[in-house]
């Protein structure tokens, strides 16, 4: 990724409405040239017409940014979400067009489980119904009887940030909580005091159940008249997360029915929900969508998405990516040193081969097997193809584009070395030619091509590079030499590899010209030269 300099106008567009306070580090921001445009209430074709020249795009939940958006704004790089949910996002449109989408999930992590703890006991002790009645004149106590949480069952269907904080306020009720999510340990549950159980052993167990999931293919309706069926008389249901994760049809049924007392909700698949046949039903709760809606949130959420703005256009990197790998910091550190090796890589085999690739088989050995390798990958993509795609791939959508032409990724983890700290090792397979190169860091000396197919070189990868392969007799390397010398060609490092005497052998040279179609020509003519291609690093 590129960074900007204060030379070059970066033009922010905020399309809603977002807090003042929490735009202060763009507003204050010295080293980068930020033009702040806040244009709010827009309607899609009025945003089409205005994003043409827009390289950020910053948004909370009222503006959805569809496919025709994303292709309207051709200068595009990153689209920040003030908030967690990117719903009204088209990811893949981004992925495809290499643009970061950006989100803030920390940032309402305290607000939304506050609100959903505060959603939980209302449903409890009908605090709204009660306050509507007085409103209305009625001095109600017989009709609005509640249940304490004190020793009562709370199912945590999603056991993320929010999940977690809910569950800590929960035991501070002294409820007992069970969790589910698909990445949640034993080790991990048994140090939250919380039971690790399934979506089915919660439904059955519960008396007040929580879903705090992403809205996924696989969460949507993930509780429905099947999981009802399983659930207490009498137990409650709370849906601060994304309306769709319970399906509202089987919800009314169960109400209807007796088996569920009552619901809370912040959420519904289709916002505004005024008219929505749940809020005629007395055993309901519901606010419009507020789980986010404090001043520390929204202040906070949008603080986040600014620093990463900001990160992105000093160092290329971004905090908080929904749609590339994410690792930690302390990890990030550990792995970074390998991106450039990874893409160089990639870039080397690029230039070895015309044919499409079908297969790349990239193998991790040694140190660098113990990281999260997912962003090595995407650089030693990125290597790859910027061959045919140039700067429209980067590390966003190089495992998009890669997969989109059909190519068979595969990755591979090995904490033998053979001699290196770490070493990467990358092959592509095509129709009739399989090509390999491997690569490492050495400490003080930097990254090294340490392999080429099935001999042994070390080569700086940077620069004018000649690949040669030639049969391996007297004179072959003085030969290559006085040709190159004929075309003024400079040699500044030459290595050799060989199999067996007498055998194919390999020469990379780096030199400090161009070497045009028209000089490997000249330097193919040369007796017992087989291959030679220039590689430019």
């Amino acid at each position: 990724m590129t960074t900007a300099t204060k030379t070059r106008t970066i033009n922010v567009f905020i399309a809603d409405p977002l807090s003042e306070d929490g735009i202060f580090p763009l507003r204050q921001e010295q080293d980068l040239d930020l033009n702040i445009i806040v244009d709010t209430g827009l309607a899609p074709e009025e945003l089409i017409a205005k994003i043409a020249d827009v390289d950020v795009l910053l948004v909370r939940s009222q503006t959805t940014v569809t496919r025709e958006v994303i292709e309207a704004a051709k200068s595009l790089k990153l689209i920040g979400r003030a908030g967690v949910g990117v719903d009204n996002i088209d990811l893949a449109a981004a992925t495809e067009h290499g643009i970061i989408v950006v989100n803030a999930p920390d940032g309402n992590t305290n607000s939304a489980a506050e609100h959903t703890i505060a959603m939980m006991t209302s449903l409890a002790r009908h605090i709204p119904q009660a306050f509507n009645t007085l409103k209305n004149g009625k001095w109600d106590r017989k009709s609005y009887v509640g249940v304490e949480l004190k020793n009562k069952t709370l199912g945590v269907v999603g056991f993320g940030r929010i999940g977690v904080e809910v569950a800590y306020r929960a035991k501070g009720q002294r409820m007992n909580v069970m969790a589910y999510d698909p990445f949640l340990t034993d080790e991990r549950a048994k140090e939250l005091g919380v039971t690790k159980a399934t979506v089915e052993e919660i439904c059955a167990a519960a008396d007040f159940i929580t879903v705090h999931t992403p809205l996924l293919p696989e969460t949507r309706n993930l509780i429905n008249k099947d999981k009802f069926a399983m659930m207490k008389d009498g137990v409650r249901i709370i849906n601060c997360a994304r309306g769709g994760i319970i399906n509202e049809d089987d919800l009314y049924d169960a109400i209807v029915a007796g088996k569920v007392a009552g619901a809370a909700l912040d959420v519904f698949v289709s916002e505004p929900a005024t008219d929505h046949k749940l809020l005629t039903l007395p055993q309901v709760i519901a606010t419009p969508h507020l789980g986010a809606s404090t001043i520390e949130a929204q202040e906070s959420v949008a603080v986040d998405v600014s620093n990463d703005i900001i990160k992105f256009y000093k160092t290329g990197t971004v905090t908080n990516p929904v749609n590339m790998p994410s690792i930690p910091k302390e990890l990030l550190a550990q792995v970074e040193p390998f991106f450039e090796l990874a893409e160089k890589l990639g870039s080397f085999l690029s230039q070895v081969t015309t044919e499409p690739v079908k297969e790349i088989n990239l193998s991790y050995a040694g140190e660098v097997a113990n990281y999260d390798v997912r962003p090595l990958t995407s650089n030693a993509l990125k290597g790859l193809l910027s061959k045919n795609h140039g700067n429209h791939v980067n590390d966003v959508n190089a495992r998009y584009l890669s997969e989109r032409i059909g190519m068979k990724i595969n990755e591979h983890k090995t904490t033998t070395a053979k001699g290196f700290t770490s070493l990467i090792t990358i092959e592509i397979i095509t129709a009739n030619e399989t090509h390999t190169v491997a690569g490492t860091l050495l400490n003080g000396l930097g990254a090294r091509i340490v392999k080429v197919e099935d001999y042994v070189v070390d080569v700086i990868p940077q620069g004018h590079l000649l690949y040669i392969k030639n049969t391996d007799k007297p004179g072959a390397i003085g030969r290559v030499a006085t040709k190159l010398a004929e075309k003024e060609i400079n040699i500044a490092t030459m290595q050799v590899g060989r199999a067996q005497v007498g055998g194919t052998a390999v020469m990379m040279l780096t030199v400090d010209n161009v070497v045009t179609e028209e000089d490997l020509v000249f330097v193919a003519q040369l007796e017992n030269i087989d291959e030679v291609k220039a590689i430019t690093l």
